[in-house]
């Protein structure tokens, strides 16, 4: 029974420190964990267990281990010698957690690694201008009108709206040709 209790208090604990660091659930704290899992131990045993348990899953969440590359993690883990080793039922629990976490962490990550706000929509039209209506023969012509949806998750979206002359689309459409062509290279290279 105490097995049980160890195995769901550690469960609670990696769910608490991924709530925590991952999905920035504020209302956990690292007392909250203490007094609520492991109210038995002293202070210090707790943030060595803490501490050792945010650095695992930080290594196993850096990496993105599939289930063949956490096993062999975790397997070196348990063979390693004194207190930065793992037990049996610390490695099933870690291995629990990963399997169910793994794609929720991933996610997490791959929106806290975005300092940018990203492109939600993009939006065009060509407008025909004549001398007639801007008051400027040189600028006679169709011109190709963008709008750019941009914003960052959880946050409201800025737009940003571009005009085009027909050098300007092919200047662009140079670029665009030339960013394709360097991710084709890196796709097909490896």
């Amino acid at each position: 029974m105490a097995d049980v209790e160890a195995s769901k208090s550690l469960s609670g604990l990696l769910n608490g420190i991924a709530q925590k660091v991952y999905y920035n659930n504020s209302e956990i704290t690292e007392e909250l964990l203490k007094d609520e899992l492991y109210p038995e131990l002293s202070q210090e045993e707790f943030k060595a267990l803490h501490e050792k348990m945010k650095a695992l899953i930080k290594s196993i969440a850096t990496a993105d281990m599939d289930p063949s590359q956490l096993e062999a993690f975790l397997t070196a883990q348990t063979k390693r010698q004194g207190s930065g080793g793992l037990g049996a039922e610390q490695s099933a629990a870690l291995s629990r957690f990963w399997k169910s976490q793994r794609v929720r962490v991933r996610e997490s990550l791959l929106s806290q690694s975005r300092w940018e706000p990203g492109l939600r929509g993009l939006s065009w039209r060509v407008d025909l201008h004549t001398a007639a209506s801007r008051g400027d023969a040189a600028h006679s012509g169709p011109v190709a009108l963008m709008e750019l949806e941009l914003g960052r998750a959880g946050q409201d979206s800025e737009f940003v709206c571009l005009e085009f002359d027909e050098a300007k689309v092919n200047q662009v459409l140079k670029k665009m040709s030339d960013i394709q062509e360097s991710i084709d290279r890196i796709v097909h290279r490896t």
